[in-house]
Parts: C-alpha cells; sequence; structure tokens
C-alpha cells in the first residue's frame, strides 16, 4: 500500500460510528494489506534508501568519541591557570640550559593567560555598561517575536475552525440526499436479487416442464 497521494474519502458528519466488531474487522484488513511491512521500525518500501555516509577522518574520530562517551577535549584549559615559576639558579642557565627553555614556557602561559585575563575584564565592564539595555532589547524583541507566531497560530486555528464548519455543513446539506441515493441503492439491490431468484425459479419451472413432456 502506497504512502503517496493518499486520500481520506469520509464523511464524519453523516456516517454513523462504526461498532467495536466493525472496528476490528477493518483494522485485521488494514493489517493483512500490510503484511510484512507492518513493523514501524523498518523503512516503507516505496522510500528509497539511505545514501551511503561519507565523513572526514575528523567527523569519524568526533564519532568514535561519541560512541566510546570519552570526555571532550577541544581547548587546553592550563594554558588558562597560574602558572608556577620553575625551579632556577644563578648559574643555572650554564648549567641546565633547559631551564631557560622552562621559563620561556612558562612566560609564554603568562603572556596567554594575561591577555585572556584582560580580555575578560574589559568584556565584563562592556557587560556591566552595557548588558542591561541590551538584555532588555533582546526580550522586547523576543516578545514581539513570540506576539507574531501567536497572532499567526491564532489566524491558522481560525482557518482550521472555517474549514471544519464549511466541511460540516456541506455534507449536513447533502446529507439527505446521500441517504436517499443510499436506500435507492438498496432498493435497486434488492430488486434485482428479487429479479434473479425469480428468473432462476422460472428456469427451473422451464426445466421441470420439458422433463416432465419428454416423460
Amino acid at each position: 500500500m502506497t504512502s503517496l497521494n493518499t486520500v481520506h474519502d469520509s464523511l464524519p458528519y453523516i456516517d454513523t460510528e462504526p461498532s467495536a466488531a466493525e472496528r476490528a474487522a477493518a483494522e485485521s484488513l488494514i493489517t493483512a494489506e500490510l503484511g510484512p511491512h507492518s513493523n514501524t521500525t523498518q523503512p516503507h518500501p516505496s522510500l528509497p534508501p539511505f545514501p551511503d555516509r561519507h565523513f572526514s577522518p575528523l567527523i569519524e574520530a568526533e564519532l568514535l568519541r561519541i560512541e566510546t562517551k570519552q570526555p571532550l577535549k577541544a581547548i587546553d584549559l592550563s594554558r588558562y591557570e597560574a602558572q608556577e615559576p620553575p625551579a632556577t639558579s644563578p648559574d643555572s642557565d650554564e648549567k641546565d640550559p633547559e631551564s631557560l627553555i622552562r621559563w620561556r614556557e612558562a612566560l609564554q602561559k603568562a603572556y596567554t593567560s594575561h591577555t585572556y585575563l584582560s580580555g575578560r575584564q574589559t568584556n565584563l565592564a562592556l557587560l556591566e555598561q552595557f548588558g542591561k539595555n541590551s538584555w532588555l532589547i533582546g526580550n522586547a524583541q523576543l516578545e514581539d517575536v513570540l506576539r507574531g507566531l501567536e497572532r499567526e497560530l491564532a489566524e491558522r486555528k481560525a482557518e482550521i475552525d472555517y474549514v471544519v464548519i464549511e466541511r460540516k455543513n456541506a455534507q449536513e446539506g447533502v446529507g439527505a440526499e446521500i441517504k436517499g441515493l443510499e436506500e435507492g441503492w438498496k432498493r435497486g439491490v434488492g430488486r434485482v436479487l428479487e429479479t434473479e431468484v425469480a428468473a432462476e425459479q422460472v428456469r427451473r419451472e422451464i426445466l421441470e416442464r420439458r422433463r416432465q413432456g419428454a416423460q
């Protein structure tokens, strides 16, 4: 059963509510028509197959990290922390050249931390000065968006109510005609059946009289 171009040919304001037995019979017919595709976990056969995935190595690595539930290590926060100066002595540069490298690394991290804290202080000062007004303006804009959405929602609901009322009036307007046609159809079917029964009786009478005449 295709899921495309589905038409719901129902008359809820004219047709009577189906009984429990009728509903069960209809559901059994639907289940039988769906067949093996009744399982909702399987895609419908009319749907195209899923395309093959082609991710970059970085995306594959990130998906693997999420699958294994490993923590994200995107930013090294240690460079923003206070750095302890390495141990040194007056003649350590000559006896231990690696201490000079450690001092340079510590100085670079100190510069990074200083830049970060300076930018943070500037942002906090701007937030204290302009944050309140910006927050109020943002709230006002969001309220305008909300009012617009609520107005559009009310319009759509009114359109739906109008369509429902028009549908009800249209069905109730032709309800008597539909019932009359249905009764006429039932009478016509009854007459056809009566005619077939009468024709069968006449045929049997003819066959009986021929049999009697042959004797």
